[in-house]
């Protein structure tokens, strides 16, 4: 279950994250509303993978994944760079997340 709240966590960071962007520094109620909720929530949710989940572990997932995903949201939404070099780190940062997953078992 520690591995379905650490994915709820980081897909809720991907939320939050790009609400943030769409507050334009806070000057938008609602995004900035959404933001800061689902911020809140999702490190609820990060507090309840840490009950059975190594705090490094459990962290490194959590801004991995959410990295990842915000970076997918600026490609396919925001129209963001597909530069090589970028998709490359992109790819080694889930390689890592996969990794830090596969050895807690």
């Amino acid at each position: 279950m520690a591995w379905i709240y650490l994915l709820v966590a980081s897909l809720m960071e991907m939320v939050w994250a790009t609400a943030l962007k769409q507050s334009d520094g806070f000057t938008r109620l609602w995004p900035t509303v959404i933001g800061l909720t689902v911020a809140l929530l999702s490190v609820v949710i990060l507090t309840l993978s840490l009950r059975d989940l190594p705090i490094g572990t459990a962290y490194a997932v959590f801004t991995g994944l959410g990295a990842v995903g915000v970076a997918l949201v600026g490609i396919l939404a925001l129209n963001e760079s597909t530069s090589p070099t970028r998709l490359l780190c992109l790819t080694l940062i889930l390689v890592g997340v996969v990794g830090l997953q596969l050895g807690e078992n």
